[in-house]
């Protein structure tokens, strides 16, 4: 029985994961999705990047989970690989999620693809926090209208010390048992990081043909490559 913990990106908690859970648990493995720190229903908590991971190890550790699959999405990564490596031997699996993946060091803020400074000023203009996006930003995702009016509709403002504060990694991450999944409406070909990265023995790419957010878009699809990755 794997046990896999599922952490959505920005904005997003743990009902982002509503359409996925089911068909975990169906074939017998346990599914437990995750709200970070300020998000969600967990609005109003102070969370930096370290808070986050701290929620996904204490998560892991407080239900005794074994045999864990770590699910990160998006933002998500970061923290998610942080914390795979400190749960030790209760790991078995990463699935990055077309997801950031940490650097040591670096935060999601520094990796910004159009510069720091435009995704600072954006939190800085907003008291602290990344607004949500709009049901315009999401054209082109492979969503339907429904689906981008429930995503719209259950995001929360992301707490922005939680993208400026570095990662900290004790190893290599290429060291690590992980899968990609990279989501080709979001763009043809990983990130460079990720890409020297699936040149590691252990790390494994897998596409979908959607968007950024396949937990909407193709929840039943997104869990049957879960399970694939559990083994």
């Amino acid at each position: 029985m794997t046990e896999f913990v599922l952490v959505a990106g920005a904005w997003l908690g743990s009902w982002a994961w509503d359409e996925v859970v089911p068909h975990l648990r169906a074939v017998g493995h346990g599914a437990h999705p995750l709200t970070l720190s300020g998000l969600a229903d967990k609005q109003g908590v102070p969370a930096g990047q370290q808070t986050h991971v701290q929620d996904i190890v204490d998560e892991v550790e407080r239900l005794d989970l074994r045999d864990v699959v770590l699910v990160g999405h998006s933002y998500s990564g970061i923290p998610v690989g942080q914390a795979a490596e400190r749960i030790g031997d209760r790991l078995a699996r990463v699935v990055f999620v077309d997801s950031n993946v940490p650097a040591d060091g670096e935060s999601f803020v520094s990796g910004w693809w159009e510069g720091p400074a435009k995704l600072e000023a954006a939190i800085a203009g907003n008291g602290g926090f990344w607004a949500p996006l709009t049901a315009a930003d999401c054209d082109g995702q492979g969503l339907t209208d429904e689906q981008i009016a429930r995503f719209v509709g259950g995001s929360t403002p992301h707490p922005g010390a939680s993208l400026a504060e570095p990662a900290v990694l004790a190893r290599p991450l290429g060291e690590l048992p992980a899968t990609y999944i990279k989501c080709l409406l979001d763009g043809p070909e990983p990130n460079p990081d990720v890409a020297e990265l699936l040149t590691s023995e252990p790390w494994l790419l897998v596409t979908m043909d959607t968007g950024h957010w396949p937990m909407f878009s193709q929840p039943r699809e997104l869990a049957r490559i879960l399970l694939e990755a559990a083994g």
